[in-house]
Order: structure tokens, then C-alpha cells, then sequence
């Protein structure tokens, strides 16, 4: 009995030494492995390192140079961020609540949420706090700072790019939520229902890059000598035009390309929108018509009303889709045309001018254009009882 009291006794202790030993291990590979991939340098000079280890010293001089071949430090990179994102995480945890194990239990119980929380708490600091900060101070100090990045929105290119970004958000969130709630109405009267519906949602399953790449052939152009094999001017030439490049005219480019945005969201729209319209009672339905309601009243006078929360929810959310766009524009005029909007040309400030202070201005506006979007959603949440 005494042996085993011992035992016992040492086991604890042991306990008592190697899980607070685990938890600061595991908190040092998370921060050694958040520095590690913070910095560029780091996969190339721990490869040159290894090759050095090896006796490869001609390899590790090349990658130091900056001349050798990368794939390698890539793989490490990779093999490095899954240890200490599975890895670290996982041994955080268990760690972890091994300590507060070891507490007493009316503080186990004050403790051990913090546990979970906290790391994501951290998470949404680094990558999302502390960005927005650091953006906003880039904003106001770099480039000529306030006066020069503020000012620079005002400019006649600026003006017009927001402008084009006012006509996305209108007529791109306006006719996707049209568009669907029209569509859920029609379908929701037909036998193959769900069959009608996948047609207008499947396009929501390709990427903005895949139907930009679709579309551009649509609307590709070549000389009148040229046989057009763009369906739009096939379509075109085909009534006796002649062909146009639809892409390169503006105003109608713009429009063009918001044609995408309703293509790709109108299903999302009609989904949501159609699960709405059958969450409507029956007995309200039937006492319009008993009312001697026409079907049209009763969509619009009736239904529309009721779903009117749907409707906002579905609204703000393309809205705020439509409002960051990029990929559209980028894979299919990269902005030329007068087709620019402020996502693109805030990749264009920073990775082709090198005006950061500039790129992180027109980020600051664009937040603050999704602020009133996101009110106005959680607002609309709050009066459907959600979230109070």
C-alpha cells in the first residue's frame, strides 16, 4: 500500500512537471512557427541550413542568393505550417486542459472556456484586428500620408471608379434579388420544381475566375473578315450587324460584366428567397385569395411583404459580395475600359504603382462603404428576433 502511495505520489508530480512543461512547448512552436511563416526568408534559409547539415553547400549558396530552385523551401513551408496549425494547436489544447485539470474545480469551471476561446480570440486579433489597424495607420502615414491618399479620392479616375462601383451595387444586387425572388415565385408553381431550380443554381457552383473565363468567350470579338465565334456577336452578326467588341465599349462593358455577377448570384437569391415564400401560411394565402386577390396582388401585395426580411438579408449579403469585386473585372479588362472598380484598383495601386499608402486608402473607404450594409443586416436580424 505504501509502494503504491508512492508511485502514485510521483506520478502526480511528474504530471505537475510535464504538463506545464507541454502547454509552454506548445505555446513556443505556435510563436516560433507564427514567426517562422511571417517571414519570407524563412522556408529558403532553414532549407540552406539542412543543405548545409548535408554537406550541400552549393545549394544552400544559391538559395541564400536567391537563385536556387524554391520548390523544396515551399514544401517546407507547407510541412511547417501544417506542424504548427494541427500540431501546435492540438498540443495547445490537451496541454492545456491538462493544467486546468490539475485546479481546483470552482476554478476549473471559471477557467476552462477561456481556454477554447482565447486562441480564437488571438486569432481574429492577428488576422483581422490587428490588419485593419495597421492598414488604416498605412493610410494615414505612408505615401504623403492623409492629404495625399484622402485626396487622391476625389481625383477624376477615382471618381469614376466609384461610380462604377455604385452601378455594380445597384444593378448587380438589385437584379440578382429581382430576378430570383421572381424566379422562386414561378417555381414554386411547377411540377419539376427542384429539377427547374438546379438549372438556375448550378451556375452558383463555379468560381468568379471559371465564369469570368466563360463569359469572356461569350463576348469575345474579331474583325468583320473574321468568322465570330463570341456567341453574343455571332448572335449579332447573325440579324446583319456588324460585330461589336463588347468588351472595349463602354458603357455597356460594365454592364456586361455585372451580367456575370446576377448569373452567378440569382440562384443563391432564388434559394433562399423560395424557402421563404413556402415558409408563408397557407390560411394568409387562402384568405387573399377568398379576399379576391389576383395572383399578381398576391405575390406582391401579400408575399413579398411578408418575406421582407428574407428579402433584406438576401439583399445585403450580395451587396456586400458586389461591393468587394474583383475577380470579374480583373480576369476580363483588369480595369481598362472604364470598367475600374475600387478592389481592383486597390490591387493595382499596390502591386503595380507600389502606392501602398494609396491601396491601403481606398481598402479604409471600402470598409467603410460595408459598414452601413452590415447594420443594415444585423438591424433587419434583430427586428426577425435573431441574435438578441
Amino acid at each position: 500500500m505504501a509502494s503504491q502511495a508512492g508511485a502514485r505520489s510521483m506520478s502526480a508530480m511528474t504530471r505537475r512537471l510535464v504538463v506545464p512543461l507541454g502547454l509552454i512547448g506548445a505555446i513556443a512552436i505556435i510563436v516560433i512557427g507564427g514567426a517562422f511563416l511571417a517571414d519570407r526568408e524563412g522556408a529558403p534559409k532553414l532549407l540552406a541550413i539542412i543543405y548545409d547539415l548535408i554537406g550541400s553547400h552549393d545549394r544552400a549558396d544559391e538559395l541564400r542568393q536567391g537563385i536556387g530552385d524554391t520548390t523544396l523551401a515551399k514544401l517546407l513551408l507547407g510541412g511547417v505550417a501544417l506542424l504548427v496549425g494541427v500540431g501546435g494547436v492540438w498540443l495547445f489544447y490537451i496541454t492545456a486542459s491538462a493544467f486546468v485539470g490539475m485546479m481546483k474545480p470552482n476554478r476549473q469551471a471559471r477557467i476552462i472556456p477561456w481556454v477554447f476561446v482565447l486562441p480564437a480570440v488571438a486569432l481574429l486579433v492577428v488576422f483581422l484586428v490587428y490588419p485593419t489597424v495597421a492598414t488604416i495607420i498605412t493610410s494615414l502615414t505612408v505615401d504623403g500620408g492623409f492629404a495625399a491618399n484622402y485626396g487622391a479620392m476625389f481625383s477624376g479616375p477615382m471618381i469614376a471608379v466609384f461610380r462604377n462601383n455604385l452601378i455594380w451595387l445597384v444593378v448587380a444586387t438589385g437584379g440578382s434579388v429581382f430576378l430570383g425572388l421572381i424566379i422562386a415565385g414561378l417555381f414554386d408553381r411547377v411540377r419539376r420544381e427542384a429539377l427547374a431550380k438546379t438549372f438556375v443554381f448550378l451556375p452558383l457552383a463555379i468560381s468568379l475566375v471559371g465564369a469570368s473565363v466563360i463569359w469572356r468567350f461569350v463576348y469575345v470579338w474579331r474583325p468583320p473578315s473574321q468568322p465570330q465565334y463570341g456567341l453574343l456577336n455571332a448572335v449579332w452578326t447573325g440579324v446583319g450587324f456588324d460585330p461589336i467588341n463588347w468588351i472595349a465599349t463602354p458603357p455597356i462593358n460594365t454592364y456586361l460584366l455585372i451580367l456575370i455577377m446576377i448569373w452567378l448570384q440569382t440562384g443563391f437569391a432564388m434559394v433562399v428567397l423560395s424557402a421563404a415564400i413556402k415558409g408563408v401560411s397557407i390560411e394568409v394565402i387562402e384568405a387573399a385569395r377568398l379576399d379576391g386577390a389576383s395572383e399578381r396582388q398576391l405575390f406582391f401585395r401579400v408575399i413579398v411583404p411578408i418575406i421582407k426580411g428574407s428579402i433584406i438579408t438576401v439583399a445585403t449579403t450580395i451587396a456586400i459580395a458586389v461591393l468587394k469585386i474583383f475577380d470579374i473585372v480583373y480576369v476580363t479588362t483588369q480595369g481598362r475600359y472604364d470598367t475600374d472598380v475600387v478592389a481592383n484598383r486597390m490591387f493595382l495601386e499596390m502591386f503595380v504603382f507600389f502606392r501602398d499608402g494609396r491601396a491601403a486608402a481606398l481598402a479604409v473607404v471600402l470598409f467603410i462603404a460595408v459598414l452601413p450594409v452590415m447594420f443594415l443586416n444585423l438591424r433587419n436580424l434583430r427586428t426577425q428576433g435573431i441574435g438578441q
